[in-house]
């Protein structure tokens, strides 16, 4: 069964507390999306949002970084306690030198990429990291609709997986909803993150629920 990863940024900012909540009584992981405006349009939240949500948070944490440089904040995000940490294979220059760096100090490493990169492109780097995030909408825009080549992509990065032996996850990002999570865990996902699809439903540990 897939583990049902909701994203903070479509959280109520105003009652943060009482999402995270929601996050710690039904779902399995705090997915956080930073955002710098340079490798992304938008500007998201940094370390005193992550940080508040660190110390009221119960479950694990997992932090895509959708910034120039990643390897500059590493050892920052370490210090909240993230417990996964993602950074865009078209933001790194050396990406087996910063999964290198991310797993220097305990914490899961993750290659994440756009849907117009093609999936054969991470495929070097599958020894180097423990999980792959697959974006299934563009980064930096929260709300946007699935595209569905997302599912081919999936069965074609599992099936690298599984024919190099590797123990390498996969997480899929973007438009994720009760719709449609049950053909991305057969396609082989491991972690979904759905954002609107939680947090602007009516009932969220509904949707959450749905989505299991």
């Amino acid at each position: 069964m897939a583990l049902i990863a909701p994203s903070m940024l479509s959280a109520d900012f105003l009652h943060l507390e009482k999402d995270i909540r929601t996050v710690n009584s039904c779902a399995d992981i705090f997915h956080l999306d930073i955002m710098d405006g340079v490798l992304v349009p938008n500007i998201s939240y940094g370390f005193p949002v992550v940080e508040a949500i660190a110390s009221k948070a119960e479950k694990p944490m997992d932090a895509h970084l959708m910034i120039i440089r990643p390897e500059k904040y590493v050892e920052r995000f370490a210090q909240t306690g993230v417990s996964m940490l993602s950074a865009h294979l078209e933001a790194m220059e050396d990406p087996v030198s910063v999964m290198g760096q991310i797993r220097s100090y305990g914490i899961k490493a993750g290659i994440a990429f756009n849907p117009d990169i093609p999936v054969e492109k991470v495929f070097p780097y599958l020894d180097s990291c423990d999980f792959v995030l697959v974006m299934s909408v563009f980064a930096g825009f929260g709300g946007q609709k699935f595209i569905e080549a997302t599912f081919g992509r999936v069965q074609a990065l599992k099936a690298e997986i599984l024919r190099r032996g590797l123990d390498v996850k996969i997480e899929v990002d973007g438009g994720v909803s009760p719709a449609n999570s049950a053909a991305l865990a057969e396609a082989g996902a491991d972690i979904l993150v759905a954002g609107s699809a939680v947090f602007r439903s009516d009932d969220p540990a509904a949707a959450v629920s749905a989505m299991r």
